[in-house]
């Protein structure tokens, strides 16, 4: 506490003599900015202290050492770039190494990041970097690490249920359960099993996703309410064999992909509900037709089709068009509209687009550049 408050702790002033003083082992490495203050003196202005990662334990000293000044860097980016100031470090190589022209491509790529900065690198002996040595091998994160045995093993002592199965132990010897460096066990067909706490079993982590799901915002906004209405229900007729009727509909505008596809044709059989998607650019007759065509040497013609008669209040849809009914008088395909401002006439791929939208928006709304590359 004392090291972190004033009069030690200062704050940075632009223009100060600023000095960063580094140091690694291989448990871990650390860093400390320090500044000129009024008294003349250099006082630390933020302090950085990080374990090794098993990967960067079987590092050489040397790349440890140059490991602590590129996170240091990275660390303290904000107060040095820009700014002139000295690296303090123990590692006499360092600088010779960092004047070299062949590099292996970590340091390489190390030396690339210490380009950015305008720094001189001092020397100085191990003896009088003690500070930042101690930083290297702090030891919280060894004795904060909180394993799943060790909060397996809290909660057990904290569970009462638990507890009472373990007084069992010495009073019923045809008991299963026994204990094993502290935690409980149970015997299950032959193998050992860990008694989970009440509160960590999973009814309740299944509580708890369910409620981070319920407060999900992208999913309130997006989802819509459904459920039956009030008035006279009818369902739409289904078909004795598949392919023989097609709901067929457009959705969007939606973001420009690539290819400069903004909408999606929706083609749902009525028997099997099987649903196929075509991205198309636009709503005209001739996409649609495009994409019909393409379904047609798949699974061949349908009997009748079933579509909107308006693409919106204003607008006659592709599917009002003379090229859209000399396809279908062509091909022998009946042609259905349904009635204005009654969507759920085409029930079937509206019940498609109520669940294709929300998924759209949310993944708009975490990707503005979303949809398809193709």
């Amino acid at each position: 506490k004392l090291l972190t408050e004033s009069p030690v702790l200062s704050i940075f002033q632009q223009g100060k003599t600023t000095e960063l003083h580094t140091d690694a082992s291989q448990q871990g490495y650390g860093a400390v900015l320090l500044q000129e203050a009024e008294d003349g003196k250099l006082h630390p202005v933020q302090y950085m202290s990080k374990k090794t990662t098993p990967a960067e334990e079987k590092y050489s000293s040397y790349e440890l050492e140059v490991l602590a000044v590129v996170n240091a860097l990275r660390k303290f980016r904000t107060y040095l770039m820009g700014n002139y100031f000295k690296i303090i470090t123990d590692c006499s190589a360092f600088q010779r190494t960092m004047d070299k022209k062949d590099l292996v491509t970590r340091i390489a790529r190390w030396a690339l990041l210490l380009e950015e900065f305008d720094y001189e690198i001092v020397h100085r002996s191990g003896q009088r970097m003690q500070h930042v040595d101690a930083l290297s091998r702090y030891p919280v994160a060894i004795i904060t690490s909180d394993t799943l045995t060790a909060r397996v093993k809290r909660g057990q002592q904290e569970d009462e249920y638990t507890q009472s199965l373990r007084s069992m132990i010495g009073s019923n010897n045809d008991s299963d359960f026994f204990d094993k460096n502290e935690i409980l066990y149970k015997y299950v067909d032959g193998r050992e099993l860990i008694v989970v706490p009440r509160d960590m079993q999973t009814k309740i982590i299944n509580k708890q996703v369910q409620n981070v799901i319920v407060n999900c915002v992208p999913c309130i906004f997006t989802n819509k309410k459904s459920g039956k209405k009030d008035g006279f229900l009818n369902s739409i007729p289904k078909e004795d064999v598949p392919l023989s009727t097609y709901h067929v509909d457009f959705i969007g505008p939606l973001p420009s992909t690539n290819k400069k596809y903004q909408h999606i044709l929706t083609i749902v059989d009525a028997f099997t509900k099987f649903t196929s998607l075509y991205p198309v650019r636009s709503t005209s007759a001739e996409d649609a037709l495009d994409k019909l065509k393409v379904q047609q040497k798949t699974f061949g013609n349908p009997k009748r089709i079933t579509t909107d008669r308006l693409l919106s209040p204003l607008s006659y849809s592709a599917f009002t068009s003379k090229a859209f009914g000399d396809y279908c008088t062509n091909e022998n395909i009946q042609h259905f509209q349904i009635t204005t401002g009654v969507p759920r006439g085409n029930g079937q791929v509206e019940r498609i687009h109520r669940t294709l939208i929300p998924v759209l928006t949310k993944l708009s709304i975490a990707d503005s550049n979303s949809g398809s590359s193709s």
